[in-house]
């Protein structure tokens, strides 16, 4: 900003700046933009399954961040007082059933079940997201640059593909999770899971930049004198971002599963120190609930589970109907 003659002007950066954005092109482009996410926001409205979908997981992002204020709620409507999740309020021993105190009854840790149900959820989503972003990215840049490059490269990268996708996916999550270093933290957990999980995006990606850099765009770019970089960044990636985000979302469901299975079989986060799903289902069968009676401890983080896998599954129907048009109801 510049003082003249008492009143603030402008810098010639910050003028041009302006013009930038208060030009013609620039209005019709937002206006563009804002078009499209209408007629999207339409088609997904649309689709029973995306609006099921995106209730499902509106409850349990809302749970996942404030869990505290989600028991303390529960706690106010029921009557009951409010626990946190490595409180033990109750004798240890196998675990009780459902008290007034307990709706859902303790563990063997006398740790309220409820509360750690909710809580839970935090840790779960977060594996989830985390590992999906890892696994997206890395199988998102593989399948990009195999592609793009094509030759040796392509068939080096893609054999090593390959090599991920005929090995079982839990045996080699569980020889990861064993061998390496960093004990039963989440951070490793998240590791493994996105390292294991990346070979199909590779594929689907890789496929798709095939399809594009054959288009006759990207040989007018090429014309004009673009570069490689500028044609992946501007041109390729753009045009794969919309299935790499639908596939995304189904991504997201197969790392909370994955976790889950690795916490059941005692190779997840400490159940001590972190509350997941699957260390709560592991700590119910360490003593025998379901043969003790005590059926909501493996009912309950199993039918969440399987509430926030639907959730994201029928959101990711939902996008790729919108992604992909021959999918639409005519």
């Amino acid at each position: 900003m510049k003082i003249q003659n008492g009143r603030e002007r402008d810098s010639p950066g910050a003028e041009h700046a302006n013009k930038r954005l208060l030009s013609e092109p620039f209005k019709q482009k937002v206006k563009l933009h804002l078009k499209r996410s209408r007629q999207t926001w339409r088609i997904f409205r649309g689709n029973w399954m995306g609006m099921l979908g995106l209730v499902i997981l509106i409850i349990f992002i809302v749970m996942a961040l404030f869990p505290a204020q989600v028991v303390s709620i529960i706690a106010a409507i029921g009557g009951w007082e409010a626990y946190e999740p490595f409180d033990e309020v109750a004798d240890i021993g196998i675990g009780s059933p459902p008290t007034p105190d307990h709706p859902l009854g303790t563990d063997y840790r006398g740790c309220d079940i409820l509360s750690r149900l909710i809580h839970g959820s935090r840790v779960s989503l977060a594996v989830g997201v985390v590992a999906s972003a890892v696994s997206m990215g890395l199988g998102s840049l593989i399948g990009l640059l195999s592609g793009f490059w094509g030759g040796w490269r392509d068939e080096a990268l893609m054999r090593v593909t390959d090599v991920f996708l005929v090995m079982p996916w839990l045996v080699l999550m569980i020889v990861l999770a064993a061998l390496l270093p960093g004990g039963s933290s989440v951070y490793k957990i998240i590791f493994v899971i996105g390292i294991t999980g990346w070979s199909s995006t590779a594929r689907i990606v890789r496929a798709q930049v095939l399809s594009i850099k054959k288009r006759a765009f990207i040989e007018r770019a090429r014309a004009v004198g673009a570069s490689d970089t500028h044609i992946v960044r501007k041109h390729i990636f753009p045009n794969v971002f919309p299935l790499v985000f639908a596939n995304s979302i189904l991504t997201i469901a197969l790392s909370i599963l994955s976790e889950s299975t690795l916490s059941f079989i005692g190779m997840g986060p400490d159940a001590t120190q972190v509350v997941t799903w699957g260390n709560m289902l592991d700590d119910a069968f360490k003593v025998f609930a379901i043969e003790n009676g005590l059926y909501l401890w493996v009912i309950m983080p199993g039918f969440f589970i399987v509430f926030i896998v639907l959730g994201f599954t029928f959101i990711g129907y939902a996008l790729d109907e919108i992604f992909n048009p021959k999918l639409r109801k005519r």
